[in-house]
């Protein structure tokens, strides 16, 4: 009679598992890290339009812009950005490596700051797609306000630049596997 009763809380404890595991698969489970200009960096001489040609950028993705003190990221407008104004900035960072969480969609634009930088073509256009329920934040339009969003502080484990684009697990896939290996840990001694 005990055995049986074991045998069914194992099978109760698996089924739960696995629907752990379903439920944080069934939403995205990897977000994107993406280097700007890949090995280049931020750097003049680089064609970013090209380089955002072959990539998708969703909601929850990273960019990564790795430079050095000779160049700064300006997230600008759209209208500063075809001007390449970086009076009105939405955000400026001064010191790479910068890490810049995508969290709305809609096109988010990107320039070097420093005087004739972004005419040389330091000018990055990023369109962000899906995700989340997020809104895309339009300046100038009336819908929402333009606000100035808090800089992501720039983050980086090691000196010096950061690895070409890659993908990191989601959190949430994470605690569920650390979960999974718990669970299994009881379930089979």
């Amino acid at each position: 009679m005990r055995t049986l009763k074991t045998h069914k809380m194992r099978i109760y404890i698996i089924g739960v598992v696995l629907l752990m595991i379903f439920l944080s698969c069934s939403v995205p489970c990897l977000a994107k890290v993406y280097t700007v200009g890949d090995s280049s960096g931020w750097s003049l001489g680089v064609d970013y339009s090209t380089w955002t040609s072959d990539k998708t950028f969703a909601v929850g993705d990273t960019l990564v812009f790795n430079y050095g003190s000779s160049h700064s990221v300006d997230e600008v407008t759209s209208s500063d950005y075809g001007t390449c104004n970086v009076g009105n900035s939405i955000a400026s960072y001064t010191s790479g490596p910068t890490t810049i969480a995508l969290n709305t969609t809609g096109t988010h634009y990107f320039v070097c700051g420093v005087v004739g930088h972004c005419s040389g073509g330091m000018k990055l256009s990023v369109p962000v797609t899906g995700g989340g329920g997020a809104t895309p934040a339009t300046p100038g339009t009336g819908t929402s306000p333009i606000t100035k969003p808090a800089p992501t502080p720039p983050t980086s484990t090691t000196p010096g630049s950061v690895p070409a684009s890659s993908e990191t697990i989601s959190p949430n896939v994470a605690v569920a596997f650390s979960l999974v290996c718990l669970m299994f840990k009881f379930i089979l001694v």
